[in-house]
């Protein structure tokens, strides 16, 4: 089935207007990053998941979206979801998406050059930190491992919005994954003396000692599962509790997915920034 070019240049448009620039400096901070900035940071990317969680669980599996012989789009090759993802980053890349440091495509090749003013970023992190994208790995995990986890068989043939819901919960995840260089680059101002012997020493499973509290991890988990459950519950205005357990996808896939792939994949690009913050 060939795809219309006409509707995906309009999804293309939708999803593209959906998506909001991050400030790039924290008002309360005195345009510097903290730890205390950073954790609001991450505090807030967890309402942008589990909202993007929502929102994709509205449509089943949709194997179509991902059938590259499905789609035969002209001149293309690859599914539905490749193809509106590669286009949308090319629209955000010329509209200075990845200007922001916190921005990390899941494909860099070729990407166009931004047409818009830049605009001036605080900078604080290492220079290597532009080398670490690890979007590949989460490419796979996302449609391997964590989409199964709460999405419906099934086809009711919304295929490009289903594409899109990929693409903003993608980019959502992406996003506070590699925010993980912000919080190794903060932690490591924090304390520069008990990172040094470690970065000099390449000793990697130190790193990620020093990196981890399970206390805090594990107050995550519950907040996150905790919103997803608000966020995601049924509301009626009837007092009969009919609403009562119902909720648009289940509240601890969102805790799991943090603590499967969330979390340890964000500690793994705080140590690979750090391995390079002496160089």
């Amino acid at each position: 089935m060939k795809i219309r070019f006409s509707l995906l240049v309009l999804v293309l448009v939708i999803s593209t207007g959906a998506y909001r620039m991050s400030k790039a400096v924290n008002s309360d901070s005195g345009n510097e990053y903290t730890l205390n900035s950073v954790r609001e940071a991450l505090v807030r990317q967890e309402d942008t998941i589990v909202f993007g969680l929502i929102e994709r669980a509205k449509f089943p599996i949709n194997s179509h979206t991902y059938d590259e012989k499905y789609a035969e789009i002209k001149d293309f090759c690859g599914s539905l979801v490749d193809f509106l993802v590669k286009s949308t980053e090319a629209v955000q890349a010329k509209a200075g998406r990845y200007k922001n440091p916190e921005e990390n495509p899941f494909f860099p090749e070729n990407l166009p050059p931004s047409i818009v003013p830049s605009y001036p970023f605080t900078q604080i992190l290492h220079p290597g930190a532009a080398s670490i994208n690890i979007n590949k790995s989460i490419w796979k995990l996302y449609f391997h491992e964590m989409l199964p986890l709460f999405v419906d068989s099934g086809d009711d043939g919304n295929y490009a919005q289903t594409a899109a819901g990929d693409l903003t919960l993608l980019q959502a995840i992406s996003r506070r994954i590699h925010y993980g260089k912000f919080v190794a680059e903060v932690k490591f101002r924090d304390s520069p003396q008990d990172y040094e012997p470690l970065i000099r020493a390449k000793d990697r499973e130190g790193l990620m000692k020093l990196l981890t509290f399970e206390s805090v991890e594990e107050m995550v988990r519950k907040r996150v599962e905790k919103k997803a459950m608000v966020f995601g519950q049924d509301i009626s205005l009837n007092n009969d509790g009919d609403n009562n357990g119902k909720h648009k996808f289940d509240p601890s896939v969102a805790s799991r997915l943090y603590q499967k792939w969330i979390i340890p994949l964000t500690k793994e690009v705080q140590v690979e920034y750090l391995l390079r913050r002496l160089d």
